[in-house]
């Protein structure tokens, strides 16, 4: 009799280790894979849309505005008179954005 016991309390056991298991699976899911996921589109989106005159950042830190765009690099403005051409899939961040959040 014993022995049915402990075996319907193993088998119940396995049920609930499953749901355990599909729950921390969806956890984490919307908690770190659906917000990454998110975040590549936004930045692919802003690298779609540069454009000119807008303040950008690049991935090494260098600021500047945008000169010219083609189709894989971007010209940036860092100073009056220099410019310098960057790797679209260098830009980081629009400086105006991040100087509005601070």
């Amino acid at each position: 009799m014993t022995s049915i016991l402990l075996q319907a309390q193993g088998s119940g056991s396995g049920l609930q280790s499953l749901i355990l298991f599909g729950g921390i699976a969806i956890v984490f899911y919307f908690f770190m894979i659906r917000p990454q996921q998110k975040k590549q589109k936004d930045t692919k989106k802003f690298i779609e849309d540069i454009k000119k005159g807008d303040s950008v950042v690049t991935i090494g830190g260098v600021h500047g505005k945008v000169y010219a765009t083609d189709e894989d690099t971007v010209t940036l403005e860092v100073d009056k008179s220099t410019k310098m051409k960057f790797e679209k899939s260098a830009i980081s961040l629009d400086s105006s954005k991040k100087q509005a959040g601070n």
